[in-house]
């Protein structure tokens, strides 16, 4: 059998371990699931919805991506992997909340920048990261922008969070979740090198760390 040896290390630990502790709960799973809140992440390796929650299996719906954008709502043929798993944790699972995250040091974040100056980025990466240009162009062109590159990519990170949430409002099944108050929409952004999540909030658009200690 030609699993990968890492792979296959895992699965018996898992098996070992999470499995044989928490066997009624993945019986009972089995029947089907009830998350409260979605999370729309990056595809990024470092930054695991499941691993910063602390969350067990059933606990949440994850979708990741590039960059952990959402595209806006549109009715064309295609492949809309994204918006269908917005679709389906809404009108499907009756999810409560949904979590758009981006984390520091997003690729996919940094190729929109890259675009920006006509770089190769990838074939198709480019288009998809593309959903960032209108926020990318007016942060470049803003007197005030970022001259260091890091900070500039943790601004436009910020951005992209934004970005994916307004796309979320374009969803027609979303906005009246919303307004039947079914549904909040919230942002975040994680730092990889200091493990600390920050809040977004919605009125002043601006990110806050999380308080680690119980209130």
């Amino acid at each position: 059998m030609a699993i990968p040896n890492d792979l296959l290390d895992g699965y018996r630990r898992f098996r070992a371990g999470r499995y044989s502790h928490e066997i009624e709960r993945y019986l009972s799973l089995a029947g089907g699931q009830k998350p409260q809140t979605m999370i729309i992440g990056c595809a990024d390796s470092r930054v695991d919805p499941a691993t910063i929650f602390a969350a067990g299996p059933g606990e949440l719906f994850v979708v990741r991506n590039v960059a952990a954008l959402v595209p806006p709502y549109e009715e064309s043929q295609g492949f809309h992997g994204t918006s269908a798993a917005v679709e389906f944790a809404v009108d499907g699972l009756g999810i409560r909340n949904i979590v758009v995250m981006g984390h520091s040091f997003c690729g996919g974040v940094e190729a929109a920048l890259a675009a920006a100056e006509h770089r190769p980025v990838g074939r198709f990466i480019r288009p998809w990261v593309e959903m960032l240009a209108e926020r990318r162009d007016a942060l470049l062109a803003d007197p005030n922008c970022p001259t260091d590159p890091r900070e500039l990519l943790h601004a436009l990170e910020s951005l992209a969070v934004l970005t994916s949430i307004a796309n979320l409002k374009t969803f027609p099944f979303v906005r009246q979740a919303i307004a039947e108050r079914r549904l909040v929409i919230h942002g975040a952004r994680f730092s990889i090198a200091a493990g600390e999540l920050q809040w977004l909030d919605a009125e002043t658009e601006t990110f806050a760390s999380i308080v680690e200690h119980a209130p």
